[in-house]
């Protein structure tokens, strides 16, 4: 049989199948051939034995935290307390981009902002808009529900940028007072935290710790380049250009004439480890 890997506490594996979750093992063969099956991993697996037999074809996979077949990333993003950090913002796109993952950028605490502060910031999102991702408000709960319809989906970002607000939106019968996604789904504060998936509306959440890993040290410069998309759509002259001293480098052009947003420029040279200049 087909199941979802729905939770994993010590040694047995917790697969969803049609509404049901059978606790399982894995079958010996899998240490020897180094397979580790992760949360969200789609498996075969015999009903009758409790054994996975099978991890199926993943579309994703993260180390940190060890998760798999995520579809998109909700990345929850203050304006004010915390202060909007574009640096942070693009490195979970860049995460995201990297693992195939679709990211959907929250904006929460437009309140807190009067309409000259906010004129700043809504030229950014635009930007953000214009190369191709969805910019929504934490307080456009309808259009998040749709987001969210037969997707499996994560809450990421700033630390105190509203998430748990936002999932209080989704449903206020959680009345959640942290930001933990595991308190909404019925599990105590002091409960040790381990990653699990759950249904949610019409779609699947990943609860999560988090994901702690931001760095780019294992990740090649070519890599870095093709997440960000709107260099796609300035082709430039040189073959594998980098886009950092080339003479003639159409993106290096193209930020000098406002086409591609010079913190966007700034935040790729950082993650590829060139200067600013």
């Amino acid at each position: 049989m087909r199941g979802q890997i729905v939770k994993i506490s010590s040694d047995l594996y917790f697969v969803d199948c049609d509404g049901f979750v059978y606790p399982c093992k894995c079958r010996g063969l899998f240490r020897k051939e180094h397979i580790t099956p992760v949360v969200g991993d789609y498996v075969l697996f015999s009903k009758e034995k409790n054994l996975i037999e099978e991890v199926l074809p993943r579309k994703n996979i993260f180390k940190r935290p060890k998760v798999s077949n995520i579809d998109q990333a909700f990345l929850i993003t203050s304006l004010k307390y915390p202060d909007f950090s574009d640096n942070l913002l693009d490195k979970f796109i860049t995460l995201m981009e990297i693992n195939h993952v679709k990211p959907i950028i929250c904006i929460t605490k437009k309140d807190l902002l009067d309409d000259d502060d906010f004129s700043k910031y809504k030229k950014i999102l635009k930007y953000y808009e214009k190369i191709g991702y969805t910019v929504i408000y934490n307080t456009e709960v309808s259009k998040i529900k749709k987001l969210l319809s037969n997707k499996t989906s994560v809450f990421t970002g700033q630390t105190g940028a509203g998430k748990s607000t936002l999932l209080n939106k989704l449903n206020p019968e959680w009345n959640l007072e942290t930001g933990e996604i595991s308190k909404a789904l019925g599990r105590g504060k002091h409960t040790t935290r381990v990653v699990e998936l759950f249904k949610i509306l019409d779609g699947k959440v990943m609860d999560t710790p988090g994901f702690s890993s931001l760095e780019f040290n294992e990740v090649s410069m070519e890599d870095i380049r093709k997440s960000f998309v709107e260099f796609k759509m300035y082709p430039c002259i040189y073959k594998d250009c980098t886009h950092t001293k080339e003479d003639e480098c159409v993106i290096r052009k193209m930020v000098k004439d406002g086409k591609i947003l010079e913190s966007r420029y700034n935040n790729y040279l950082s993650f590829i480890g060139r200067d600013v200049e």
